[in-house]
């Protein structure tokens, strides 16, 4: 079994926090894995479950004569409720539930859909719980299967064969650890069909699945591009309206990401059109997209690790300006410009537009991530200079 860094930061959170933990990540991630391996005696409910589901819904005060935590001994008990967003008074049970057995129980709530969507205005739970969003497998979390310690690691090789398996089968575990092109094109495609048939039947009122699957299709071959939603509703035959929402709901469901250009400083710069990555790369079938797809997960995976871990405010965006200069990424540290990726599969000729960028947004770093070069054993973050980097070595530092 893949030892996970989620594993040692569950643990870590249920020894040193009274508050709830939220465990959000796509379908087949490794939560349930996770969640329910952070201790001994787990109690594990699944809303999937008929028999558990008839439990919950029965009240929070059944759950509890349930658990027997009125029974002497019986000590701090940890229970995982499994997909429980699914419940439509999921944030009223779990209220009553903390409210009055906090000193009792450690509770562990995961989900397939972004419970973080739930934060907004009005949250009955706001206080009682943190976040954290289980990612794929990176280059940096097989090197370094721990809580991260600090936000930039000392850099480390990983295997060849490692790295191949990553970039081949992608970084959800199951696939990534058979390392078969039959078996992960089946698991490919049963995942797919549960996100359009089960989790979008389950979780929205959205009719249309068969339009919707079209543009899961469009989005998968378009991975990296900017997102023109006209144009995906015409090819879709919806209203653009609604292929806002439905690309908004995909997100939410974890089949991609958007990536928003950043502006503040930047002249004549674009504002409107984010980018859209898919969260598994292997099914990005041109080389060129699927690097920067790549990059983009372990940045994504980095930046949202970060401040899930408290090292403070990150975000990830791209850059491009009215004249189409552009650069892939940049990450934003506190609201200030942390440092720039341009993603190349084998160009070692420096982009212009990493140094025209660092200067206007006064950026420590800038970095052109060579995909196929080899390996450097030095730390990439040492550089102020525009750099070009293996791929390798700046995926190594990160979570």
């Amino acid at each position: 079994m893949l030892k996970r860094s989620y594993d040692e930061i569950l643990t870590a959170h249920l020894a040193e926090e009274r508050q709830m933990a939220f465990v959000s990540g796509p379908r087949q991630v490794g939560k349930t894995t996770t969640c329910k391996g952070v201790a001994s005696d787990v109690r594990y409910f699944n809303w999937d479950d008929e028999v558990d589901r008839r439990l919950i819904v029965s009240g929070a005060r059944n759950v509890v004569e349930h658990l027997e935590l009125a029974r002497l001994g019986k000590g701090k008990r940890v229970v995982v409720f499994d997909e429980l967003h699914k419940y439509s008074r999921w944030k009223t049970f779990l209220k009553g539930l903390f409210d009055k057995h906090a000193d009792a129980l450690s509770i562990v709530v995961t989900g397939s859909a972004r419970l973080d969507v739930y934060r907004r205005g009005g949250d009955s739970l706001m206080g009682r719980y943190f976040l954290y969003r289980m990612h794929p497998l990176s280059e940096g979390e097989l090197l370094r299967p721990q809580a991260p310690s600090t936000p930039v690691a000392t850099p480390r090789r990983l295997s060849p064969a490692k790295v191949r398996n990553l970039w081949t089968y992608g970084g959800f575990p199951e696939p990534y650890s058979r390392a078969d092109k039959r078996f992960s094109t089946r698991w490919q495609s049963l995942r797919t069909e549960q996100l359009v048939r089960e989790d979008l039947r389950d979780l929205t009122r959205i009719q249309e699945l068969d339009q919707l699957e079209v543009l899961v299709k469009v989005l998968q071959a378009s991975s990296s591009m900017q997102v023109s939603y006209s144009a995906l509703a015409q090819q879709v035959n919806v209203s653009v309206d609604t292929a806002r929402r439905w690309i908004a709901t995909l997100t939410s469901l974890h089949h991609g990401f958007l990536v928003r250009p950043w502006f503040r400083n930047v002249k004549k710069s674009l504002r409107k059109e984010p980018k859209y990555y898919l969260r598994d790369w292997s099914r990005v079938d041109d080389p060129g997209a699927r690097a920067e797809t790549y990059v983009a997960c372990h940045l994504y995976k980095a930046v949202q690790m970060w401040q899930d871990s408290g090292f403070g405010t990150f975000e990830l965006h791209y850059l491009r300006d009215k004249n189409k200069r552009e650069v892939d990424f940049v990450v934003v540290r506190d609201d200030e410009p942390w440092f720039l990726v341009e993603v190349k599969a084998s160009d070692s000729t420096l982009s212009p537009s990493l140094g025209y960028f660092q200067q206007q947004l006064s950026a420590p770093h800038a970095f052109q991530v060579v995909m196929d070069l080899p390996y450097v054993d030095e730390d990439a973050f040492s550089r102020e200079q525009p750099t070009i980097v293996p791929a390798r070595t700046l995926l190594s530092q990160l979570p």
